[in-house]
């Protein structure tokens, strides 16, 4: 479980609570997601654990997902 040292952080960064700035926060953790993937390649158990905590949090509640902000079921503006 060496893997998860590097992929439980991410959950801990906090969301922007400006609105405009979401998308970069995305992109930045989708590239990461994806670089540390590609570069170190995690066990099968470590990645399982990480993906079952991510769909845990995103499935708790509206806005606690790290992927998308949280707009009440409407797309946000930007500006």
């Amino acid at each position: 479980m060496y893997c998860l040292q590097c992929l439980l952080p991410v959950l801990l960064i906090p969301k922007p609570t400006n609105p405009a700035l979401m998308e970069t926060h995305v992109m930045f953790i989708v590239l990461y997601l994806v670089g540390f993937f590609l570069e170190r390649k995690p066990c099968t158990i470590c990645s399982l654990v990480f993906l079952t905590a991510v769909s845990l949090i995103c499935y708790s509640g509206i806005g606690n997902c790290i992927f998308w902000g949280n707009c009440e079921g409407h797309q946000c503006e930007n500006g």
